[in-house]
């Protein structure tokens, strides 16, 4: 692999061992936005490079055909590290863009897993965020109760987070969503670090609101 000196340098940076998100992010500062020295991080197929080059990407020049090979490239990597790349992807570039954002929205049927992931992921941030979603919640609830508990273990968390985040902000829906919970019984039996909300819709939602109501 013929890479730039500017490339190599930026690589001699990251270390497995030592590399935070913090480190990626100043230096994805100091560069600013770069398109082609991203296309070179890429191209080197690790995953902390790729993390950095998704930072400095051009979103201008996302399309669907460049959006689906980024995708292909991502199967590369184990379950944690494109699960990680594809919701690293659609927060720190897809999100941001009305262009990339219209993509996301006609996702839900994607054939791909990951951007199927991604339009869920993104229906649940836009209510963590604050932001005001917009009214496909009956459609999005009635799809969850219909598809989640058969849907692709990477589709599936992003669906359970949507479902959650529902209950959450909506307490017209709260009722449906732990229901939802009860009857799949997804991560009920799911041991999480202490501090950590569990993923149970139940637990989740009761936390959660528990937390805005003190």
């Amino acid at each position: 692999m013929n890479l730039t000196s500017k490339a190599q340098e930026i690589r001699s940076q990251i270390t497995k061992e030592g590399t935070k998100l913090g480190d990626l992010r100043k230096i994805a500062k100091e560069i600013k936005k770069d398109h082609a020295l991203a296309l070179e991080l890429w191209s080197i197929g690790e995953f902390l490079s790729r993390q950095l080059a998704i930072l400095i990407m051009d979103k201008k020049l996302f399309t669907q055909e460049f959006i689906d090979q980024l995708d292909r490239d991502m199967q590369n990597h184990e379950y944690e590290e494109r699960t990680h790349l594809a919701d690293w992807l659609m927060a720190n570039q897809l999100a941001r863009d009305k262009k990339t954002i219209g993509l996301i929205e006609s996702w839900e049927h994607s054939p791909s897993v990951m951007q199927r992931r991604i339009f869920w992921y993104y229906q649940a941030r836009l209510r963590w965020t604050g932001q005001t979603p917009p009214g496909n919640t009956e459609d999005l609830l009635s799809s969850l109760e219909k598809k989640m508990v058969m849907a692709e273990p990477e589709v599936q968390w992003a669906m359970n987070f949507t479902a959650g985040w529902i209950g959450i902000f909506d307490p017209a829906y709260r009722s449906r969503c732990v229901a939802l919970g009860e009857k799949t019984g997804l991560y009920k039996d799911e041991v999480v670090p202490k501090g950590c909300t569990p993923n149970y819709l139940p637990e989740f939602i009761k936390i959660e609101v528990n937390k805005r109501n003190k």
